[in-house]
């Protein structure tokens, strides 16, 4: 009979003084070595035997990986240790980026979050990571050291499949950097799964829109869709059709018909890929009226 509550395999947690010493370590033992952070999702990874790393290297200790700073010029960084309920509850972040702070509420629950970080949810690369989405359209940018230094990346070109980043041997993500969002801007982020608590999404949708008087419509919107694709998608088509037509109820109702042809959900055991493709209609028009009615004077 297969166990099923097996235990984690057998590996050596390895802590080291800086991060020059962490990043040596995981350059010379890239293939047994994984970075930890809150261990979430990697340590039921190994307890499924998904995975098989020899060395968790932890990251949570080093310096600054512990801090979410704002400035209201530059913009906010997320270090990499910040737990999901820090940012939940900063000021900074429900002032300026308030559907980040309602994408993390939807992570597992409050004792999960206390471990769960934004850079682990978002190198764990799911296509159902609830804060993907919001982060790729507030133009986040991952900040990566590695073997040959320092890079930014931005999240839009970040994920590669699920599960997959451009993330090379050696290299960490440090931080999280978003850039100060347009004012005012107003947004929101619905998901559906099997249940209320703490369940993986089967559909997620980002909507996030601002006032621009350079466009024929007056409003720039920015739509992202999650765990109906390999990796998140942002529905350009639909947002050029926002950008173009006057705001009216039949604009939302095509945009979101947009989203649901350009959608490539599958078949699981979480959902069937014809009601992925209706809640990605039904859910982005929610979403767009949501929208529409904070953003009006």
């Amino acid at each position: 009979m297969i166990n099923p509550l097996p235990r984690l395999p057998e590996f050596q947690f390895i802590k080291l003084d800086t991060l020059e010493s962490t990043l040596q370590f995981l350059i010379e033992n890239s293939d047994a070595a994984r970075p930890y952070l809150g261990g979430t999702d990697l340590l039921v990874a190994m307890r499924d035997r998904r995975t098989h790393p020899k060395f968790l290297v932890s990251l949570s200790h080093l310096e600054g990986f512990d801090a979410l700073t704002f400035d209201a010029e530059l913009g906010l960084n997320i270090g990499a240790a910040v737990n999901l309920n820090q940012l939940i509850v900063s000021k900074a972040i429900q002032t300026h980026y308030p559907v980040l702070a309602l994408s993390a509420r939807q992570v597992g629950g409050y004792q999960l979050r206390n471990r769960a970080t934004l850079v682990g949810n978002l190198c764990n690369a799911s296509p159902c990571g609830d804060t993907i989405g919001p982060s790729i359209l507030y133009q986040g940018k991952a900040i990566i050291v590695g073997p040959t230094g320092m890079r930014s990346v931005g999240l839009n070109n970040f994920f590669t499949g699920p599960g997959k980043t451009v993330l090379s041997a050696g290299e960490i993500v440090t931080s999280i950097y978003f850039p100060i969002p347009p004012v005012p801007q107003k947004g929101t982020y619905l998901c559906i799964g099997r249940n209320k608590l703490a369940d993986l999404a089967a559909v997620g949708v980002t909507v996030l829109a601002h006032p621009d008087d350079t466009l024929p419509s007056g409003f720039q919107f920015k739509i992202a869709l999650s765990a109906v694709s390999p990796t998140v998608i942002v529905v350009e088509e639909a947002q050029a059709l926002l950008a173009e037509q006057p705001i009216s109820e039949s604009s939302f109702e095509a945009a979101a018909q947009i989203a649901r042809q350009n959608c490539k959900p599958i078949n699981d055991i979480r959902a069937s890929e014809s009601y992925r493709r209706d809640m990605v209609y039904t859910l982005t028009l929610r979403a767009l009226q949501q929208t529409w009615l904070a953003i009006q004077p």
